[in-house]
């Protein structure tokens, strides 16, 4: 289902994590699912991976995560702010030690001028540390190509947290 080097970057991943004793959620917007299916693609990760969050919509959001409605309305669905918050509410809604988060435009439609297609937001939140985000503007690369280089995004980012 997952390209083998993908496969090979999400077992990587797990073993840094169980080595340090770390447990990972994720909560997953425009990916729909994919970061989690990509670690659980993994045989034995359930003692890593804690779970996943797919809020795809704003109301999931705010009920699953906590993030403030008011947040949202101020700055976009597809913002840094969001998806601050969206790692810090698996953080405080799982029983992981590290979170990532994703918020983005896959198009092919949705986008705007100020918030064009490709526009993606990944945020790690990590107990006892700072959470970190970082902007992608992949363009209209199309809607696979996007979501594909978001949880490659992912996986680099929480690859960095836990280095």
């Amino acid at each position: 289902m997952f390209a083998p080097a993908m496969l090979g970057q999400a077992g990587e991943i797990l073993a840094l994590a169980r080595a340090k004793n770390m447990r990972i959620a994720a909560a997953e917007s425009c990916t729909g699912g994919l970061i989690a299916g990509l670690l659980t693609a993994i045989a034995g990760s359930s003692d890593v991976f804690e779970r996943g969050f797919v809020t795809y919509s704003n109301e999931a959001k705010e009920y699953l995560l906590g993030v403030p409605t008011d947040l949202i309305h101020r700055h976009g669905a597809v913002s840094h702010p969001v998806a601050v918050a969206m790692a810090d509410g698996a953080l405080k809604h799982s029983l992981a030690q590290l979170a990532v988060a994703v918020t983005g435009i896959a198009g092919p439609g949705g986008g705007t001028a100020q918030k064009p297609v490709g526009l993606v937001y990944v945020a790690t939140a990590m107990l006892g540390g700072e959470t970190q985000t970082r902007e992608l503007r992949l363009g209209d690369i199309g809607r696979d190509a996007v979501r594909l280089a978001t949880v490659e995004a992912a996986l680099a980012m929480l690859r960095a947290r836990l280095s």
